[in-house]
C-alpha cells in the first residue's frame, strides 16, 4: 500500500468511527504495521495543521480521533442546536478529582476522602461518561473500581493520565506558622483582646459601685434612729435610782 493511499485509508475510519480508535486497530484495518501507522498520523495532523482546516486528529492515549477545533464550537452548537451540558456540580468535581488522582478506586474509598455519601455523584459521572468501571476487587462483596475515560481526557485537553497536573504538597501550601511572618501589616491579636477586655470590665464594674454605694446609705440611717431610744431609756432609769 502506497503512502499516499494509507493516509486517505486512515482518514476514513478515523472520520467514520466518530470515537477514539485504538493504533493497533488502525494498522490491522489498514494492513499496515503500527509504526507505519504513526507515520500516517503524523502526516494527517501536518496537512491539517498546514491547511487551517476546522478538524484536527486528537491522541486519546494510544487511541487517535478525528475531532473539530474548539474554537468553531459556537457555530457548531448553532448549526445543531445542540444544548449545552449542566456544568458539574462541586460535589462531582470533587469525586471526579479522587478518582483521576488515585485510580483505580470503589466508591468506597470516594466516599471515605469526601466523608459523605457519593453514590448519586459516582453514578451521574458515569452516565456523563467520565468515568467507568475499572473492574472489581478481590474482596468480600467484590467491590467495583472506577477509572476515568477518554471522554475526561478529551473534556480536559489531555493525551493521557500522565498529563493530569501533580497533586499539590506541602511545599505548596502555606503554614500557620508562616502567617506570622508574611502577615505582618496585620493588627496583633493580643492588642485587640486587650482592649476589649478593659472596655468590658469598665462597664461591669460602674454599676456594681453604684449598687454598693446606695446599699451603704440606705443601712446608716437604722442604728441612727435607734441611738435615741437607749438614750431616753438611761434618763429615765437614773431619776429613780435617786429618789429612793
Amino acid at each position: 500500500m502506497e503512502l499516499s493511499e494509507g493516509i486517505a485509508v486512515i482518514e476514513a475510519i478515523l472520520f467514520a468511527a466518530g470515537e477514539p480508535v485504538a493504533l493497533d486497530r488502525l494498522a490491522k484495518a489498514a494492513e499496515i504495521d503500527t509504526d507505519t501507522a504513526t507515520r500516517i498520523i503524523a502526516q494527517l495532523e501536518r496537512k491539517y495543521n498546514v491547511s487551517d482546516s476546522g478538524l484536527q486528529i486528537i491522541r486519546l492515549e494510544d487511541s487517535y480521533q478525528i475531532a473539530t477545533r474548539a474554537e468553531y464550537a459556537p457555530f457548531i452548537k448553532t448549526a445543531l442546536e445542540i444544548r449545552r451540558q449542566t456544568p458539574l456540580s462541586q460535589a462531582a468535581m470533587e469525586a471526579l478529582a479522587v478518582v483521576a488522582y488515585n485510580q483505580p478506586v470503589t466508591k468506597a474509598y470516594v466516599e471515605q476522602i469526601r466523608g459523605v455519601d457519593s453514590n448519586g455523584v459516582i453514578n451521574s459521572l458515569v452516565e456523563r461518561g467520565l468515568i467507568e468501571e475499572a473492574g472489581r476487587l478481590d474482596l468480600p462483596g467484590r467491590p467495583i473500581t472506577y477509572r476515568t475515560t477518554q471522554v475526561f481526557l478529551r473534556c480536559f485537553g489531555l493525551s493521557g493520565n500522565g498529563q493530569i497536573p501533580a497533586f499539590p504538597d506541602q511545599e505548596g501550601q502555606m503554614r500557620l506558622d508562616d502567617i506570622g511572618d508574611e502577615g505582618g501589616d496585620l493588627p496583633p491579636l493580643e492588642l485587640v483582646e486587650t482592649s476589649e477586655t478593659a472596655d468590658t470590665s469598665e462597664t461591669v464594674e460602674t454599676p456594681e459601685t453604684t449598687e454598693t454605694s446606695e446599699t451603704v446609705e440606705t443601712a446608716a440611717p437604722e442604728p441612727a434612729e435607734t441611738a435615741p431610744e437607749l438614750a431616753d431609756t438611761s434618763d429615765t432609769a437614773t431619776p429613780d435610782t435617786t429618789e429612793v
